[in-house]
């Protein structure tokens, strides 16, 4: 049993859908049959339940690299196969709006987790291309605009300073503070990995984020995309 997920290795599905917040969590369960509860130690809440006929789980990483990694790490020793980040973002191209949502092929490592893990290295922490696949197919059947490329992944939320034009001009679409690890970790442990997230707010611009109501009606949404990207996969045979 591992140490800060506290199930035994039948608790989980083989995909997991990994939310940031326990609240966000709280509400996937609503959305399953059969939700069951298999941990709940660190606010890391995790549920198992089945979506359309299909068993998934879906856990808790918290805020940033280093607890993505070790839910992921745990996850993968209870024999998950596939994890699936559904989070929130800021916007960094001009082309994505506040409320779009954003699919991760890759994601700039500017967060310490990942430093660590490939020691220092250059390194690219890239998404499966069948999970992305099925994220941006199931995103395009969806009423809302979607934009698929590069992230960025960074620890410091507060202190985001006066790049985002170097960034925008490379290329990135958006910035969260989870996908690099989890994709790094994915990539050393056998894992299938991607990320969908909802943009929330523009970068440097706070006052640009959406109110309560706005983000969790685009969370529901997110977490039916995530869901029906699991089915996707598993009629592709992936």
């Amino acid at each position: 049993m591992p140490i800060h997920i506290r199930a035994e290795a039948g608790a989980v599905a083989p995909a997991a859908i990994l939310v940031g917040d326990p609240l966000r969590a709280a509400r996937a369960a609503a959305m399953l049959d059969s939700p069951t509860i298999y941990n709940e130690r660190r606010g890391l809440l995790g549920v198992t339940g089945s979506w359309r006929g299909h068993r998934l789980t879906v856990q808790t990483t918290g805020m940033g690299g280093p607890t993505a990694a070790i839910v992921t790490e745990e996850l993968a020793a209870l024999g998950v196969r596939t994890v699936i980040r559904a989070g929130t973002c800021g916007a960094v191209a001009n082309r994505v709006n506040v409320l779009d949502f954003c699919i991760a092929t890759a994601s700039v490592p500017l967060c310490g987790t990942t430093r660590q893990y490939v020691e220092n290295e250059p390194f690219a922490p890239v998404a499966d291309f069948a999970v992305t696949r099925a994220l941006v197919d199931v995103a395009a059947a969806g009423d809302r605009a979607v934009h698929t490329g590069l992230f960025v992944s960074e620890d410091a939320f507060y202190q985001q300073g006066d790049r985002w034009e170097r960034w925008r001009a490379r290329g990135v679409i958006a910035v969260e503070m989870e996908a690099a690890a989890i994709y790094t970790v994915a990539l050393a442990r056998g894992l299938a990995a991607g990320c969908i997230c909802l943009a929330v707010d523009r970068v440097g611009a706070h006052e640009t984020w959406a109110g309560d109501e706005a983000i969790a009606n685009g969370e529901t949404a997110l977490l039916r995309m995530a869901f029906d990207s699991v089915l996707a996969l598993e009629n592709m045979g992936a």
